[in-house]
């Protein structure tokens, strides 16, 4: 065997040899066209995973012990400044690697645009997290405040990316909605696509497993369990064998509605309000308004172990 010096040298002469390089570079589409001058540089993960810490404390300052109404005004100014700053960097970066045929002064343009609309639309997308936040506390006896919720409960962590994510995906930015859900997927086990619209006062107790289809429509008042599955059936296909898009292929679930534990709903189906999904049903038709939901109680057999032989 070469001793480690040799190896070492032996290493790096066979992996930083050009002809492996070249050979590798073959499998990159791009690197045959002629690109120079543009960027093409995906949005980082670690960019989307910052402006997920930076919400956090936008929307709820008190994390950091705001003091004073001036010094709240600094916080909020600080962590908007930051967040923007990294928001415009990703979106530019996404619209100039999604839309090479524009220059990259109106990726450029259109990401202050977008950045600037969801801007506008802090303080009403605030709004809905504090009533959030209040159906939260006031739907699990285990919390003892509001702020228990905010700082604690996954389910905030994964409404607060996801409403902010929701608008950006409306406006039609590529990547970065999709990229925001899934930071926040890897951290709390919870699975919602931007595209998913929620109403007012909405809470996932417990969270983990939950997951929301992109077409999913969710009214007010509604409360989920972990395990949850809002999704689709098989998807038609055209002639060509690409998926349809836009297509309404998940659960619409109306107001005041409770779903527990590991319940699936599939498909384009209506769950009507006040109605209440017990664990571990499995729903593909429509629900009338005001039913309760349960499944067969399976047969629970207890007989004696057998002694083991001595």
């Amino acid at each position: 065997m070469l001793p480690k010096h040799q190896l070492i040298g032996y290493h790096a002469a066979m992996y930083n040899s050009d002809r492996f390089v070249d050979s590798f570079l073959t499998s990159f589409s791009r690197a045959s066209r002629n690109e120079t001058g543009r960027e093409n540089t995906l949005p980082k993960m670690q960019d989307i995973e910052k402006m997920e810490e930076l919400l956090s404390l936008l929307f709820f300052p008190g994390r950091q012990g705001t003091g004073g109404i001036e010094n709240l005004r600094s916080i909020i100014e600080y962590n908007m400044e930051m967040f923007t700053r990294l928001l415009h960097d990703s979106i530019k970066q996404a619209l100039s690697y999604e839309h090479r045929e524009h220059s990259a002064s109106w990726a450029m343009n259109l990401a202050t645009e977008h950045v600037d609309a969801l801007c506008e639309e802090l303080p009403r997308i605030r709004l809905l997290l504090k009533k959030d936040a209040e159906a939260g506390y006031m739907g699990d006896p285990a919390a003892r405040n509001v702020h228990e919720v905010i700082l604690c409960y996954p389910a905030m962590k994964a409404i607060t990316v996801h409403r902010v994510a929701h608008f950006l995906f409306r406006r039609g930015v590529p990547l970065v909605p999709r990229m925001m859900n899934e930071v926040i997927h890897q951290r709390t086990g919870i699975d919602i696509h931007p595209g998913a619209e929620i109403g007012e006062s909405f809470f996932i107790d417990h969270g983990t497993g939950v997951v929301i289809g992109e077409t999913t429509i969710i009214g007010n008042n509604v409360k989920l369990y972990q395990g949850v599955t809002l999704g689709a059936l098989s998807i038609p296909k055209h002639g060509c064998g690409t998926l349809l898009e836009g297509a309404k292929r998940h659960p619409t679930i109306e107001d005041n509605v409770t779903i527990y534990a590991n319940a699936t709903i599939l498909g384009d189906v209506t769950i009507g309000s006040g109605s209440t999904i017990a664990s571990n049903a499995w729903i593909k038709n429509d629900i009338p308004a005001n039913s309760l939901v349960i499944t067969a109680t399976p047969e629970i057999k207890v007989k004696p172990k057998a002694l083991p032989k001595r």
